[in-house]
């Protein structure tokens, strides 16, 4: 984007406040990613501020001939990376709130679709780390295959195979439980 590319220009020249214009633009697509990751609503506050004072000590080091927001993505995950290595991260089961479900008036509407995200929640937070990762990029923050291959540092063909695999893993674990979730079977 041709006014990211100006924010980046005004901060590298030492523009300090046009930082919050990138800030405002990637802090909640950002907290959401970093949320699902690890499911603790503090931590991912925290993670995402420091995440965003990486990637401001770290903006030098972007390469204008890629996507931005795919080099931020990477900074960022990076740094949850360490850090969940750092404390040996134990990953809990957190409680969507209601505010993220679509606001219909009709009651069963609402529990319905209360329901499936939390069971979606579940089943993600049961795949290991790095198809949790690479559901999470691919379905939340909508990323490409070639964006989420650049992004975790791994060949396009394993990026396809992790999330064949993740998908393969989640449906048979709903099986298993004898339900169906037939948004599982429509994921591309």
């Amino acid at each position: 984007m041709q006014e990211e590319s100006e924010w980046i220009q005004q901060v590298l020249a030492g523009n300090k406040q046009a930082y919050a214009f990138i800030i405002d633009k990637y802090k909640n697509p950002l907290y959401g990613t970093i949320l699902r990751m690890t499911q603790h609503p503090q931590d991912a506050q925290d993670l995402v501020q420091e995440a965003f004072i990486k990637v401001y000590e770290q903006l030098h080091q972007y390469d204008a001939t890629g996507s931005f927001s795919s080099w931020l993505y990477r900074v960022a995950i990076n740094h949850c990376m360490d850090e969940f290595r750092k404390k040996r991260y134990q990953m809990k089961q957190v409680e969507v709130e209601e505010s993220s479900i679509v606001n219909t008036n009709h009651p069963e509407v609402i529990f319905l679709q209360k329901e499936k995200k939390r069971q979606l929640e579940r089943l993600i937070a049961t795949l290991p780390e790095d198809e949790r990762i690479i559901i999470l990029l691919r379905y939340v923050n909508e990323l490409g295959y070639i964006e989420i291959s650049e992004l975790v540092d791994v060949p396009l063909s394993t990026v396809r195979n992790k999330l064949h695999r993740a998908k393969k893993k989640m449906r048979a674990t709903v099986k298993r439980g004898g339900g169906d979730f037939h948004e599982l079977s429509i994921c591309r």
